[in-house]
């Protein structure tokens, strides 16, 4: 399946939205995946102290990113006008060995989280910033299987 992540493209065979310790997770974190959640064609399965969505659809895959964009997008809009500005961005990391395999010997993942940022001061003031990593919402795109 081809993915794309904002003019990124992978190929991978599943993309997994994760909710990791729900129970400590913000309430952003939680709006952003029962966004996903309530999509067609998804399903929550539960692990051990994470929620999680598989998707190995194409176009429930951009559904999902744009159900993204819409919840950040209304978080966004809730700021104070002329006092607050909120952004926010994703983050991708992965590791891997020479041999495409991470440090627990699985094939090489890239992880997405998000990162947003809470500006405020209005005019006169000086301004104060804050980037927060929300912790509990990100993405997995799997590495592709040997064959």
């Amino acid at each position: 399946m081809r993915f794309d992540l904002y003019g990124l493209t992978f190929e991978t065979p599943h993309v997994t939205f994760y909710l990791w310790s729900p129970w400590r997770a913000a309430h952003l974190e939680h709006r952003l995946f029962d966004a996903i959640r309530n999509l067609p064609n998804a399903k929550v399965e539960d692990g051990p102290d994470e929620l999680r969505i598989q998707v190995t659809d194409p176009k429930t895959n951009r559904a999902a990113l744009q159900a993204v964009a819409r919840v950040l997008k209304g978080w966004q809009e809730e700021a104070e006008r002329g006092s607050e500005r909120r952004t926010g961005r994703w983050l991708l990391e992965a590791d891997t060995d020479d041999n495409g395999y991470d440090h627990t010997g699985e094939t090489t993942s890239m992880w997405g989280f998000l990162r947003v940022s809470l500006e405020r001061g209005g005019p006169g003031e000086p301004d104060k910033g804050e980037d927060i990593d929300l912790q509990g919402f990100g993405l997995q795109i799997a590495g592709q299987k040997e064959k």
